[in-house]
């Protein structure tokens, strides 16, 4: 085991488990996430027959969601009220609503647990907001049923989309191993390797969905994440590399 492809974005800190585990047992981990997610234009938004002013509160699962929303709204030429409110999943979802507007606690909420169920319930206590909730192309029915179950006035609009995300023409697909972590992942993995099944490359993903997506797609999993042993891919690495060393 010699060369292993993480489907995401290099980490941006040398402290990164990835690099620590490259260290331990002398392997080469290379880059490339198979998806990437992009804007929709002011045209195809246009279309959906939103408008966004309409709204007093937008709603983030997100930071794809946060940039998304002001960038559209900034070639939309849409000026955002100082009077709109913001919530978010998470607490750091809603903090990075920072990098685009002053942080004020009367008009920042979030989940404390990160989950939907609980981010309406808070929701449900202003119920006289008109919520906006910018999603992706693929997305669940989740949020829709929770909003409809507490009668909360919304709407819900795509954004932006997740597109494949080619491997670059020409360099070799030489790997021990590939990591995936969306169904999505799996799905421009094949895209873009017609021939995988043949070249015999272990395969490692995490989360359920995408062990699905693994599995529907015909292919063998070697190494799923999490596990009983370590909650996170690098950690499911390590003991897998430690094993078969």
């Amino acid at each position: 085991m010699k060369r292993i492809l993480i489907s995401q974005p290099r980490p941006t800190s040398e402290k990164s488990p990835y690099f620590e585990i490259e260290r331990k047992f002398g392997v080469e981990f290379v880059f490339h996430p198979f998806i990437k997610v992009e804007c929709l234009s002011p045209r195809e938004f246009r279309a959906q027959k939103v408008q966004i002013l309409d709204h007093t509160a937008v709603v983030f699962n997100s930071r794809h969601a946060i940039d998304h929303f002001f960038n559209l709204c900034r070639e939309l030429r849409v000026t955002i009220p100082e009077d709109m409110k913001y919530f978010g999943l998470s607490e750091a979802i809603v903090l990075y609503i920072q990098k685009y507007v002053q942080y004020r606690k009367r008009k920042v909420f979030f989940a404390e647990n990160g989950k939907w169920s609980e981010l309406v319930q808070l929701m449900a206590k202003h119920k006289t907001e008109k919520y906006l909730i910018p999603q992706s192309d693929v997305h669940s029915d989740e949020t829709h049923k929770l909003m409809e179950a507490k009668k909360l006035v919304h709407t819900e609009c795509v954004m932006y989309r997740t597109v494949s995300n080619e491997f670059p023409a020409g360099e070799p697909f030489d790997f021990d191993m590939v990591v995936l972590f969306t169904p999505a992942g799996v799905e421009s993995l094949l895209k873009n390797i017609p021939d995988f099944k043949e070249r015999n490359i272990k395969l490692a993903c995490f989360g359920k969905a995408t062990a699905k997506a693994v599995q529907e797609a015909g292919l063998s999993l070697d190494l799923e994440a999490p596990s009983e042993k370590a909650p996170s891919m690098t950690g499911c690495l390590e003991l897998y590399l430690a094993e078969n060393k």
